[in-house]
């Protein structure tokens, strides 16, 4: 099945006119230590190639809630509980080392779930079609945001090196 994804992205937002669905707070990375053929990706002939080492997921996880902490404590927050989240770039078990150690449920990356099992790891775009899933799931279920109801959540890339991304997303509603 073929996925498609675009997004506009703007500033001043008229609201008279324009309808947010989502908000870029923030953005940081955080180079995990020792981690450096974590991800490592090349450009062939057919494209770009990456190659996953099995440490990866032990890494994200023993390093995600550090991750949070720097990002959400400047922002007051410390309820990973009231945040949505937004997971790209791995398989089922980046999936389940996160939910394990944010101490949610699989509920809560349902759209993440939803997107990796229809489509795969599609890479950069999986995020957009992630967003686009809550958004509707959200509308399904009648919930005051786009967030799966939530005001805040969390969108985690993991990039070479192995960096982490986490970008702020307040969700605006229906």
């Amino acid at each position: 099945m073929q996925a498609l994804s675009a997004v506009i992205v703007g500033a001043d937002t008229n609201t008279t006119t324009e309808r947010l669905l989502f908000e870029l707070v923030s953005a940081t990375q955080n180079l995990i230590p020792d981690s450096t053929d974590g991800i490592v990706g090349h450009v062939r002939e057919m494209g770009l190639q990456y190659f996953l080492s099995k440490m990866v997921t032990e890494k994200i996880a023993n390093n995600i809630l550090q991750c949070c902490e720097e990002t959400f404590s400047k922002l007051g927050v410390a309820d990973w509980n009231s945040l949505f989240y937004v997971v790209h770039r791995g398989g089922p078990s980046i999936l389940r080392a996160l939910e394990g150690k944010l101490g949610r449920k699989e509920e809560t990356l349902e759209a993440s779930w939803s997107v990796l099992g229809e489509y795969g790891n599609m890479w950069s775009c999986s995020v957009l079609l992630i967003l686009e899933e809550m958004r509707k799931r959200s509308m399904e279920k009648a919930k005051s945001a786009t967030g799966d109801g939530l005001k805040c959540g969390d969108l985690f890339a993991f990039e070479p090196g192995l960096t982490v991304e986490t970008i702020v997303l307040p969700s605006f509603g229906l």
